[in-house]
């Protein structure tokens, strides 16, 4: 409990104190972070990828990472994550929108619009999808279902809200989201990559910048740009790699940051009680991934994985997969559901 409740006021007053450093200009430091990784890219192929073994091996994985890296953060920072105020997202037909698995299947249930609520259902008789309690917001007003919130920087409810993400956390300066999550959850898996490979492969060259190893340095990176990323690569790579722990934690629960607080509440309300909580949306470790990433015999392949595509969530919001018999949480009762304002309460 004191660790999820850790994490979470950390988002929090992250998201406070970054909305009061940067206000308008959070997009201007979209873009310091964007130069950033763009000279940690420059540097690692203009000074440690020449040296790599078994290079037709070697470079192509690490700009498929890097590819990655930077698409990903493109994404994550450009995609609506899902404010209620707005039609639902619907899918591309470009190159970067991957196809369904089964696309020929979609058609009854499956095709359904978003708007109708569920995109597609599981085939097992294991998991259920029953539409979403709505209740109205006390800050906007908005009918909103549930595991919506109010985000109280960009002042709008967000489906599916996991936390605003100021310049101070990663760089990308807005809500993540029901649409941006997945590409925020693999932004930071291949920064942690990037970051590792810079640590791991390009310390020879850190201690030539330092002059403990004599040798010319016939690079188009300066050294003082190419020490400054060696410093930055492991300290950064460090700081998201406990942020993605806590996050792939929380998706294996199937919870996001904001829930993970909401349940640690409730089991202790329950315990109080002599009952005991049940999570309504844990469907299983590795269900819940499936969902998360849509991926699966219902939803995308798993290249959509190691490639930058674009793709819809298995719901819009409306609808939610359940454990079977649990159309709400276990263990909770009615008017013990916590509110925005209670989250802002035990801030303030």
């Amino acid at each position: 409990m004191y660790c999820s409740k850790t994490v979470f006021r950390c988002f929090r007053r992250i998201e406070r104190f970054g909305d009061r450093v940067t206000g308008a200009a959070g997009r201007y430091f979209v873009i310091i972070a964007a130069v950033l990784i763009g000279l940690g890219t420059f540097t690692f192929f203009d000074v440690i990828t020449p040296s790599l073994s078994y290079p037709w091996v070697t470079i192509p994985i690490c700009v498929l990472i890097a590819f990655n890296l930077h698409m990903h953060y493109f994404w994550v920072c450009t995609v609506p994550p899902g404010f209620l105020d707005v039609p639902p997202q619907q899918p591309g037909s470009n190159f970067f929108w991957a196809k369904p698995r089964n696309s020929s299947r979609r058609s009854g249930i499956r095709g359904k619009p978003l708007t109708q609520g569920v995109q597609w259902s599981s085939s097992t008789q294991e998991i259920v999808i029953t539409r979403a309690a709505v209740m109205r917001c006390r800050k906007c007003g908005e009918t909103k279902p549930e595991r919506t919130h109010h985000c109280r920087i960009c002042n709008r409810c967000v489906l599916k809200y996991d936390h605003h993400c100021p310049m101070l956390d990663l760089g990308i300066n807005q809500c993540v989201g029901i649409y941006n999550e997945r590409h925020f959850v693999m932004f930071m898996i291949y920064l942690v990559l990037a970051t590792s490979c810079f640590t791991a492969l390009g310390y020879p060259f850190m201690l030539q910048t330092l002059g403990l190893v004599d040798d010319n340095w016939d690079y188009y990176s300066p050294q003082a740009l190419y020490m400054l990323m060696y410093i930055l690569s492991p300290v950064l790579g460090l700081c998201v790699f406990a942020m993605l722990l806590y996050h792939l934690s929380s998706i294996a629960s199937g919870e996001s940051s904001v829930e993970a607080h909401d349940h640690e509440v409730y089991k202790k309300l329950a315990k109080q009680r002599g009952e005991e909580f049940v999570n309504s949306y844990d469907v299983g470790r590795w269900k819940n991934f499936e969902y998360f990433f849509n991926i699966g015999p219902n939803g995308y392949p798993w290249t959509t994985l190691i490639f930058p595509y674009r793709i819809m969530p298995y719901t819009d919001g409306r609808s939610w997969a359940r454990k079977p018999g649990y159309e709400v949480h276990g263990g909770v009762r009615n008017g013990e559901e916590l509110t925005d304002e209670d989250f802002d309460d035990e801030d303030d």
